[in-house]
This record gives C-alpha cells, structure tokens and sequence, in this order.
C-alpha cells in the first residue's frame, strides 16, 4: 500500500515539474526576439533544425562576448561569405549548440559499447564547439580559391569596357553582367553598391581589399589607386594586373605539381608499398610453410 501510494507522490511530482518545466522555457522564449530574416540569406535544412537553440544562446550568452571577438568573429563571416547567413553571436551559440549535439551522442554511442568515460565526451564537445569555425574557414579557403581563378576574367572584362570608352564604374558593371557567375562578381556588384550609395571608387575598392583580405586584390587596388592619382592608364594598368595574376596562377599550379611526388612519398610507403609486398610474397611464404 505504501508502495502504490509512493509510486503516485513521485508520479505526481514528476508531471508538475514537467509542466513547471515547460512552462519556464515558454516563457524563456517568448523573450527572445523573432530573428528577421527578410533580408538575410536562407538556412540550410540542417542549420534550421537547430536554428533555436542556437539563437536562445546566441541571445542570453552573445550579450557577454567581448567586441574585439565579436569583429573577429564578423571578418571571419564576411570572408566566408556568411554575413548575410548569421550575425557573430549567432554564430557562438551556433558552436555551443554544436558542442552540445556533439557531446551528446558521443555519449549515447560510448554507452551503447560500453566505452562511456567523460574524457571522450569533453574531447567530442570540443571539437563540435569548433566545427562551424572549422567549416567556414573550409568555405573560406573555397571562396579564395574562386576569386583568385576568375580574377583575370574580369580584369579582361574590365579592360575591354574601358578601352571602348567606357570609366571605371561602367566597366565594373559590364563586368558584373557579362562575366561569369561566382564571388568574384559579387564582390565588384558590391563595390558598385558602394560606389552608387556615395563613396569614391577607389574608397569602394580599398573597402573591398580589407574585406577580403588577399594580396592579389590589395595588389589591384593599389595599382588602380596610383593610376587614378598619377593620371595613367587604367586599361594598361588593369592589362598588367591581369597577365601578373595569370603567371601566378600558372606558377602555383606547377609548384603543386612538384609538390605531389612529395606528398605521395607517405601514402606510398605507408599503405600502397605494403599491400604490394603482402600480394607478391604471400604466394611464397605459403609454399615454404607447406614444403616444410
């Protein structure tokens, strides 16, 4: 009898503090302002499962974070290209999220074979905590990549617009139009924005070298700048650019070439060259057991 009455006490208090429960993170909700996304990027499906949850740290922890991390944070987004995606604090709660993701199911998994100790849950909490960085440094490196290989695409375009009379303005644009898709286009189109809202060209320019941060595109502007102030050429400034950036990109691919035997030298030695000498003397290693 006892028994059954202590089964309902405890039954009864569970559910009381299960609506006590849900009715604190409702409430803890409802104080969190609706993130506007009007005239933001999209998430992911993935990132919208979890978008919550890393919005209500983002709101509660983000207020704590230092400004210099938060500018840190902001350089970081915008060379990924996810300014528009997530705001720095929404990304900090995006790595708490991810740490906690993490942590759980390594958790889950360990216990399931019996493995579980605390040190390989803190050790899958750490690296989910830095897996968004991780990930946008990977989408960075990307976009650098894109950048660098359509530069002189657009240089050409550049120079073309211009020595058909047109200023530096309108040849940026016809770059944008005519040039092929990729962030080196929404770069320029962003310059142009700039330029259109009441900034110089060359102000635009530099704007866009700090924002990306390459010596290719600080290289561009400075040259662009110096020709704007001294009166020179712009066609001939931009077709030396483009034959420059061109002969770079041909010696970085033939210093990758020669770089390839070496970082093959690892694999080969470790993996290949073993499973060789497994496939040639296996036959002769069996015929010497059996003989003896």
């Amino acid at each position: 009898m006892f028994n059954q009455f202590f089964i309902i006490v405890v039954g009864l208090l569970f559910s009381v503090s299960l609506c006590v429960l849900i009715f604190a993170v409702r409430n803890i909700g409802h104080t969190i302002p609706k993130d506007d996304r009007r005239y933001k990027d999209p998430l992911p499906f993935k990132m919208k499962l979890i978008w919550p949850l890393a919005n209500f740290f983002a709101h509660y922890i983000g207020r704590f974070l230092s400004i210099e991390y938060i500018e840190q944070s902001k350089r970081k987004l915008q060379r990924a290209e996810l300014i528009y995606l997530m705001e720095p604090e929404q990304l900090f709660g995006l790595q708490i999220t991810s740490a906690l993701i993490a942590s759980v199911l390594a958790g889950v998994a360990l216990n399931m074979i019996d493995m579980f100790t605390w040190m390989y849950v803190m050790m899958a909490a750490i690296l989910g905590f830095f897996l968004p960085l991780i990930s946008a440094n990977d989408r960075r490196k990307k976009r650098e990549k894109q950048l660098i290989r359509s530069l002189p695409v657009y240089l050409d375009f550049i120079t073309m617009a211009i020595e058909a009379g047109m200023n530096l303005s309108g040849a940026m644009q016809q770059a944008v139009e005519k040039g092929p898709p990729g962030p080196m286009g929404v770069e320029f189109n962003t310059v142009l924005r700039d330029v259109r809202a009441g900034m110089s060209r060359i102000d635009a320019l530099r704007l866009m070298a700090t924002r990306l941060n390459l010596k290719e595109i600080n290289s561009l502007v400075a040259a662009l700048a110096q020709a704007e102030s001294t009166g020179a050429s712009l066609s001939e400034t931009l077709r030396i650019q483009s034959s420059q950036r061109r002969v770079e990109r041909f010696q970085k691919a033939e210093k990758m070439a020669m770089e390839a035997p070496v970082k093959l030298t690892f694999p080969l030695v470790a993996f290949i060259f073993p499973c060789t000498f497994v496939v040639l003397f296996f036959p002769i290693v069996l015929k010497f057991i059996m003989e003896t």
